[in-house]
């Protein structure tokens, strides 16, 4: 059972629902450690102190803010909390909204609330009302330091809030090339059709469990592949064939409808693991014994 990262409640006009918040998410990236290459020595973290320069323990550390130049004011945890004692223990909701209104770029991390003692009935009240509404719940919460923008969603048979982005926080777009002049330029209705063919056909249900991480195990089989073949301390170049080949397989001018023709009923298949391509070379660049 995960360990609730913040406690406090909902409110909504003159509702109040006890809640904790857990981390709905665990992420299971490839964990590098930084090595120093001239003798493949783990390279710490070194907390210090810039004005003495000697190392400092962790409970000799407190947060401060600098109101000028080299003079702080020291905050603790306590501090942060008497600020606004409100905001940094409810989840005040704003208003309710379409979840359709609300851009994809705005949702950054989900978490689940679960309801604490006391507050199942009125938990499961809202859950249900967002369930049926078809809206989601727009608040603020303060989480540490920050105060976030927030959804609470119904998903399953709990609510989840996923943290938002604020307006200011959402870079401009890019600039697109606009497309060159001429008829091979400019998208057909024939090529929309094929395309929206192409969507059909690989169209199928939602089945999460089967996607997988593939680059994940991937990496790990060439670990143990360099571990077996005495090949730790092997630096290996960068492969500039790999680099000019998908520089030229991107900018290769096309037959797009072929393409379309060709790829229904041509789903891709998926496996759980990937064997590592036979064509790639390992360039040592220095090696030592592991």
């Amino acid at each position: 059972m995960s360990r609730p990262i913040w406690k406090g409640a909902i409110s909504f006009g003159l509702v109040h629902i006890p809640v904790e918040l857990h981390a709905a998410s665990a992420p299971a990236a490839i964990d590098l450690d930084l090595l120093d290459k001239r003798d493949f020595a783990p390279v710490g973290y070194r907390r210090y102190n810039k004005v003495t320069g000697k190392t400092v323990t962790q409970q000799d550390i407190v947060k401060g803010y600098a109101y000028k130049k080299d003079e702080y004011v020291v905050l603790t945890d306590a501090d942060l909390r008497k600020a606004n004692p409100e905001s940094t223990q409810t989840i005040d909701i704003l208003s309710f909204i379409d979840a359709r209104d609300i851009p994809v770029i705005f949702f950054d991390q989900p978490y689940y609330l679960v309801p604490t003692k006391g507050g199942e009935k009125v938990y499961a009240l809202l859950r249900k009302t967002l369930e049926r509404s078809g809206k989601l719940a727009l608040g603020q919460v303060v989480i540490r330091t920050k105060q976030h923008l927030a959804a609470l969603m119904p998903f399953k048979q709990v609510i989840v809030l996923n943290l938002l982005r604020y307006q200011e926080e959402i870079r401009e777009l890019p600039e697109i090339p606009e497309p060159k002049p001429g008829k091979q330029s400019q998208v057909s209705a024939k090529e929309v059709e094929m395309a929206l063919s192409l969507v059909k056909d690989m169209t199928e249900k939602w089945q999460p469990e089967q996607y997988q991480d593939t680059f994940r195990q991937d990496i790990l089989s060439l670990v143990k592949k360099k571990v077996k073949a005495k090949q730790t301390h092997v630096l290996t170049a960068p492969d500039t064939d790999l680099d000019e080949a998908a520089t030229k397989k991107s900018s290769n001018v096309v037959d797009l409808m072929q393409l379309l023709k060709a790829s229904i009923g041509s789903k891709p298949t998926r496996t759980t693991t990937t064997k590592a391509s036979k064509s790639s070379t390992t360039k040592p660049v220095r090696r030592r014994s592991a």
